[in-house]
């Protein structure tokens, strides 16, 4: 089998792709992990919703398995550092949702700064306005680049922090973003939008060593994965009246239960997963995973080329097309 589909795709994305594969659409075994590690074995490409964990397990199944593709934003339940191990790709349409989520991170930060009053001059509770503030950015991801594009129609001031990018990167430059340190940006910053890309070694990346220190009466509107943040320095940040808001898009199942350290923080907000579920988005991301899987499916493996009949002493050129007989 040449592609398992297990996430639901737009139609003419399914019949494009049904034209040029043999495929299964079984949407079924996203709930059932063995019947799902049963279809594997030769599956040649793979795609699936968040819900669906593909791990080192799952890929031991998937002896041919060269991609998985994830039309949702994130990777979520997708173990990268196995997938490298096996040469299987990780297909996912990382400009395709940026501009929803940039939107999104717009609207939020407005709807923030006007809702979460502060108390002004006079002593009244009074909201900000996002033109006068210094958004910062932690992220130099796609979504980053849209938003920056936005921000300077608001006339915000931008910086911006991502430990993969050195300052001096140009990227900088072009979004015209400021680069600061973690640190100096949690100090200077009215609104923070985080956009990082999460990997293990930045667990808990947004927590004792930096929460503490931002600027008073922040708010931070967060489309990244919640594993960047450590749970009890948020609570404190929030809580202690440091931060002013937060509104995360994703959050690990269980982190508002009793006795947890987000439970009851009246002043965090959290949506699921919403910033990048648009039908425009939805539509740029499932093309584009569809067309980088039709790349790499394109090319015959060398299993499936057709067999050359040799004689005893007879000289082959490997690189040769086999003649028919």
């Amino acid at each position: 089998m040449d592609l398992l589909i297990i996430e639901t795709l737009e139609a003419e994305v399914m019949e494009w792709l049904e034209a040029r594969y043999a495929l299964r659409y079984a949407p079924e075994l996203a709930s059932d992990p063995r019947a799902l590690r049963q279809q594997l074995y030769n599956v040649r490409a793979l795609i699936v919703p968040p819900t669906v964990t593909i791990d080192a397990q799952a890929l031991h199944y998937a002896p041919v398995l060269r991609a998985v593709g994830r039309v949702s934003a994130g990777a979520e339940n997708i173990d990268l550092e196995a997938c490298a191990r096996a040469r299987v790709e990780v297909v996912r349409g990382l400009t395709a949702t940026a501009q929803a989520e940039a939107e999104f991170m717009i609207g939020a930060l407005l709807s923030l700064l006007r809702r979460v009053p502060v108390v002004g001059a006079d002593g009244m509770l009074v909201g900000r306005e996002l033109g006068a503030a210094t958004v910062g950015l932690i992220g130099m991801a796609p979504a980053a680049r849209s938003m920056s594009q936005m921000l300077a129609g608001f006339g915000s001031k931008m910086v911006g922090y991502d430990p993969a990018l050195h300052a001096s990167d140009s990227v900088f430059e072009r979004w015209r973003v400021k680069p600061l340190g973690l640190r100096e940006l949690l100090e200077q910053s009215d609104a923070v939008c985080v956009q990082l890309s999460y990997f293990s070694r930045y667990h808990g990346l947004l927590g004792e060593r930096f929460l503490p220190f931002c600027k008073p009466n922040q708010v931070m509107v967060s489309i990244a994965h919640s594993g960047l943040f450590d749970e009890a320095s948020l609570a404190e940040a929030l809580s202690g009246g440091r931060m002013a808001a937060a509104w995360l898009d994703s959050l690990e199942p269980g982190a508002l239960d009793q006795g947890r350290p987000l439970h009851g923080i009246e002043n965090l907000q959290i949506t699921p997963r919403v910033a990048s579920t648009t039908r425009e988005s939805r539509l740029r991301s499932a093309w584009a995973v569809a067309k980088r899987i039709d790349e790499m499916l394109g090319a015959a493996p060398i299993a499936a080329r057709a067999f050359m009949a040799t004689a005893p002493g007879e000289p082959v050129d490997l690189a040769a097309e086999p003649t028919s007989t």
